[in-house]
């Protein structure tokens, strides 16, 4: 929420004195008290405004309305503008920035003096859920911001009451679109106030992080600090937070060694979802805490992301919104099929097209078109690239802060454009924006083997499986990448065992099959080679060596596509 005073300076030139006085008489008896009681902070002042952030847009507009409501009955020369918005923030200490901030200030500057105006994406989550009006202004083209906004005035119904607004406030909060979680503080039962800093900053390691995944409502940190010494009901937090997932946990000091658990619940019925404890020693204190929250965000990223790909299945298929058209079609890639890529990316078109900003639908769909090649379905290679080009470009336009967009952009760019000096920058923003996306870490695997550097592409390879440690899902490309890595680091035998892995959970693994019968031929094992490409020639009746590099990246060194070559010729795959 961004307010400022209107004509401030006009004020200010005619009465200097009693224009202060009276701010800050405004101040001490309406905005602060209504800001604490809807449960905002403010951020910062500056002189005549003032930036202050909610958990609950709601909060946010029914505090707005209140200062709004009590200034005007005093009747007095100062009124206030106040723009509310939704969206990505930085956050630097005990300040915020970012886009979400600028649209704010920028809505804010759109009001009539005494006004409340929102920007579409905070009237998205307040509509339906005040008994505020609500007038449509249409899209405005706002100062440095480079995309129209659509605004909204707010006015109050003709009953409502400051007590009523009280009351409304404190109702269950809807939940979310997005699956949505809360990081409560963890409890230092180590007896030892020293570890109190270290337990909250892992929290607040978490809650950023977490805040990384553009998939993910992750409530602020002084929402969930709000708990701080408490042992309140997690249902009645879900409740008072509006959130689906709560992460708590303990701190425990033993002698010279740390002992962290934690707990992921579901708010709704309490029901514990994942738990784990880890161990260190406390002189190594942050290490520790930066190796907890890799692997809490590593494991509860994922899991909170299968559960709701379980849950938009439930949905009737006439009741669903642009998230759940892209849930859809992410489960239409586990196994990666060729089927199941042209399903996925109908529903991948539908999320983009219910929402024109989804960055995230974009780079799937990248994905999608992409590895039709890596399946040999080459009859309409132009069209896929053309595709992949236009997608490109709406990524770059709307998805410069998504690393799973990034992230897909990257492997498509590279594997079926052969740009891999465009598709580093890519993956290296991408890994930058969000370091515990493991599709990104694939998606790195991938390229670096590709530019020659097998080794390092194991190493992303095998932090992606870390992130990930679940299902396989789309997330065998992983497989199919380690064990391309390990057939070009000379490791025949590792790199069987992966591509067995991939062919028993997708038969129609076109790499893993190739790969397979490569590295078996060259481990020595003739008869799994012949075996293997003969799976491959019944799935593929058209492969031949001599158009491998139709099937295959863009290997920066010739040797390379050289050796994939020599192992299927070993396997006795046709010419």
């Amino acid at each position: 929420m961004a307010a400022d005073v209107a004509g401030y300076s006009r004020l200010m030139g005619a009465d200097e004195v009693g224009t202060l006085a009276a701010l800050k008489a405004l101040r001490r008896e309406i905005v602060d008290p209504a800001i604490t009681e809807y449960r905002g902070r403010i951020v910062k002042t500056t002189g005549d405004g003032m930036l202050v952030e909610f958990a609950s847009a709601v909060d946010a507009v029914s505090c707005a309305m209140t200062v709004q409501g009590k200034i005007a009955e005093r009747e007095g020369a100062i009124l206030f503008r106040i723009g509310i918005n939704i969206g990505d923030i930085i956050i630097d200490v005990d300040d915020i920035f970012g886009d979400g901030v600028n649209v704010a200030a920028r809505v804010e500057t759109e009001c009539e003096p005494g006004g409340v105006c929102l920007s579409g994406s905070a009237f998205e989550q307040v509509r339906g859920k005040t008994n505020f009006s609500f007038d449509d202004l249409g899209e405005r083209s706002l100062k440095n911001i480079d995309r129209p906004v659509r605004l909204y005035a707010v006015s109050p119904a003709s009953a409502q009451t400051a007590s009523a607004l009280t009351s409304q406030a404190r109702q269950p909060l809807a939940l979310p679109e997005k699956p949505s979680i809360a990081v409560l503080p963890f409890q230092n039962m180590s007896g030892d106030s020293e570890q109190d800093y270290f337990a909250d900053g892992m929290v607040e390691d978490i809650i950023t992080a977490l805040s990384r995944f553009k998939s993910l409502f992750v409530i602020a940190r002084n929402s969930s600090f709000a708990y701080k010494g408490k042992s309140p009901d997690i249902r009645q937090v879900g409740r008072e937070l509006g959130v689906r997932y709560v992460l708590e946990g303990s701190v425990r000091k033993a002698a010279n060694r740390l002992r962290i658990t934690a707990q992921l619940i579901d708010a709704a019925s309490g029901a514990h979802t994942w738990v784990d404890r880890f161990d260190g020693a406390l002189q190594d204190v942050f290490e520790l805490q930066d190796d907890v929250t890799e692997k809490v965000v590593g494991a509860i990223a994922p899991r909170m992301e299968r559960a709701e790909i379980v849950r938009a299945r439930r949905r009737p298929p006439g009741n669903t919104d642009a998230y759940d058209c892209y849930l859809r079609g992410l489960a239409c890639l586990s196994p990666v099929t060729v089927d199941g890529m042209e399903r996925a990316l109908v529903f991948f078109t539908e999320a983009s097209a219910l929402d024109p900003d989804y960055a995230s639908a974009y780079g799937m769909a990248m994905f999608c078109h992409a590895n039709r090649f890596g399946f040999g379905l080459t009859e309409d290679v132009e069209y896929r690239r053309g595709q992949i080009v236009r997608l490109w470009q709406l990524v770059a336009r709307v998805g410069n802060d998504d690393g799973v967009a990034l992230g897909q952009a990257a492997w498509a760019v590279a594997f079926a454009l052969r740009d891999l000096v465009s598709a580093r920058q890519l993956i290296d923003r991408a890994l930058e924006l969000n370091p515990n996306l493991a599709t990104a870490w694939t998606s790195s695997g991938w390229i670096c083997v590709w530019e020659g550097k097998p080794e390092l592409g194991l190493e992303h390879l095998r932090r992606a499986e870390r992130l990930d440690p679940g299902t396989i899902g789309y997330a065998a490309s992983s497989l199919s990448a380690m064990a391309h890595a390990c057939y070009f680091l000379g490791r025949y035998e590792e790199a069987l065992a992966l591509a067995d892995r991939l062919v028993q959970h997708n038969p129609t693994a076109h790499p893993g099959l190739r790969i397979g019968a490569a590295s078996a031929a060259l481990a020595g094992r003739s008869e799994t080679a012949h075996l293997l490409a003969i799976r491959l020639q019944n799935l593929d009746p058209t492969f031949r060596i001599s158009r491998l590099r139709e099937y295959v990246g863009p290997y920066r060194d010739p040797s390379f596509l050289e050796k994939y070559a020599k192992g299927l010729r070993c396997a006795d795959v046709p010419e």
